[in-house]
Order: C-alpha cells, then structure tokens, then sequence
C-alpha cells in the first residue's frame, strides 16, 4: 500500500501513555479476541464475538432502508478520486523516527482515507459526514460503551463515535491469525469505520431502542448481516482507494485473507476444534471474503444490502 507521503488524519487520540483508566464494564462494545483459547484461562467461547460493534439490525426488523439515506447511489464509479473530497497527495505530517511512530502514522493515513472516501459520498448525496475519533491504547481504555482490555481487540463505540485500537493487535493479526501485510491492517480499519458509517444513518440508534426484546439467536443472526454489511463498506473504501492508484500487487489478496482467518468457523475451529454456527456473529470466512470482495468489485453502496440478499 502507497501511504507514505499522504495526508494524515487529525482525529487521532493518542492514550497510549495514559492507559485508558478503569470504568465499569458497560455495553454496546464488541470485538474480536486477540489470545487465549475455550477453555482454561483464556477466553471463553461467548468471547469470540467481534471485531467491532455488534449492530444486530436489519432493514425488514426497522422498516428502513439506510440506503436510501444514499439517494440513487449506485456506486458506479462516478465517486472516484476525482470526486471525493481529498487532498491526499497533500498536507501529510512531517515524518518521525521508530517502527510505533511509522505504525501511527500509517493508521493515521488510513484513517484520512477512509474520510476522504465517505465524504465524498456523503456530499454526493446531500448529506455530511462526521469524521470519528481514532483512540490509539495500549493494555486497557474506557470508552462510552465501557471498559475494554488490549484482548478484546479493535471495537466501535456508537456511544461515542469512536474507533478504539490498540496496535498490538496488528502484531497479533500477523502471528497468530496468520494475516499479514499492510492492507489487511487497513481492512480492520476500514471495517471499524464501516460501523461509524451504520451509526450515522441512523440503525443503530434503532437497534438500541429494541435490543433488549431481542433473543440471543435472533442477534447473532441479525449481527451476522450487520458485520458482513461492515466489510462490504469497507470494500468499497477498497474500490476507491484503488482508483487513487494507492494499492499494490497482492493488496487486495491480503484483506481477504485478513477476513477469512478471522471468520466465526475458522476463530472457533483454531480455539475449541469444532464450531457452532448458532453462535456465530460475523459470518464464516467464506461469507466475510465474498462481501468484502463484492464491495470492492462495485463500489456500489446498493450492493452492501446484506439483509435483502443472501449471505
């Protein structure tokens, strides 16, 4: 990926230092485990939620089509970079020293991308994007959505609007999930904005107003459409991205072998050696590979309607 030189992001909090504090567990934020196994000391099965917020709504449930949010968006490829709002090729933040300052700056590069991406559509279709915050931790932070320790993996605080990353993680990606490369780092990224763009349309609220009538089955069901709509958003960031000339050979091969090793049956075969499809929450490898590849091959927003298509 051909980030060095771009614009970085502002909308980076830097908490590193600081550690976060400790709060009360509170609700609302989801993620993906990072360590540990099913049984022992490490996490528990109902542990292998996520890699962000588990929205858990659908069209048919709310009677709203956050697509039309989008007027008659179709995605195909009048947004390019010709039309989003971007100046990356200018403004990039001066250079620092060490591999921990080179890896903020890459998440602060990805992070640029991504407004510039979804400002462009936003204003496409009458609408304004409001950038979230990228929280950068190390070992544990409290957000509006509650506590939440470096194992619990990247997560979107709707509460907040707020991205929350500890960047150990990246390393983690890498050597234990057996996902590598730069771009499958700005996936999970990309993947996390995907669920700031849902909160800003207006299901999330939605769903708050009526989770707690929902069964556990029904929302890991429903949270399954949700996730795999995050990574279809995040393929269409992909599809833009690519038309500004920024990705490399074997970019896009890397994200989608981001998410097929952190689909539920593949996460729960490397934990426990079997799998229970009733539990799952994001979707399989297969389900997270083909919405994210069909993101990217479209760049429709249309095309990212997981509730009224197969999954």
């Amino acid at each position: 990926m051909l980030w060095r030189g771009r614009r970085q992001s502002d909308n980076i909090e830097d908490d590193r230092s600081g550690g976060g504090g400790l709060g009360d567990q509170g609700g609302g934020q989801f993620r993906i485990p990072i360590g540990g196994n099913a049984g022992g000391g490490g996490m528990s099965l109902s542990g292998l939620v996520i890699i962000g917020v588990v929205c858990l709504i659908g069209w048919g449930v709310f009677g709203i089509n956050p697509l039309q949010l989008f007027g008659q968006l179709t995605g195909s490829g009048d947004i390019g970079a010709g039309q989003v709002v971007s100046d990356s090729s200018q403004n990039s933040a001066p250079a620092s020293s060490g591999a921990n300052d080179e890896m903020k700056q890459f998440v602060a590069t990805v992070l640029a991308e991504t407004e510039d991406t979804w400002t462009g559509i936003f204003k496409a279709n009458g609408m304004t994007y409001e950038d979230p915050k990228l929280v950068l931790f190390t070992g544990q932070i409290r957000s509006a959505c509650g506590f939440a320790t470096a194992a619990a993996g990247p997560f979107y605080c709707p509460g907040d609007h707020k991205v929350y990353l500890d960047m150990a993680f990246f390393q983690q990606l890498q050597q234990q999930f057996g996902a590598s490369g730069e771009f499958a780092r700005a996936y999970v990224i990309a993947h996390e904005v995907g669920h700031h763009v849902q909160n800003l349309t207006g299901i999330l609220p939605k769903f708050n107003q009526m989770r707690q009538g929902m069964s556990e089955v029904d929302a890991n069901k429903m949270s399954v459409k949700v996730e795999l709509q995050a990574d279809c958003f995040a393929g269409v960031w992909a599809h833009y991205t690519a038309q500004k000339g920024i990705l490399e050979q074997g970019d896009i091969e890397s994200a989608l072998n981001a998410a097929k090793q952190i689909g539920d049956d593949t996460l729960q075969k490397k934990m426990q050696g079997y799998v229970v499809p009733e539990s799952f929450n994001h979707g399989t490898s297969q389900q997270r590979q083909t919405w994210l590849a069909r993101g990217y091959k479209s760049g429709k927003i249309s095309d990212c309607d997981t509730f009224n298509n197969p999954i």
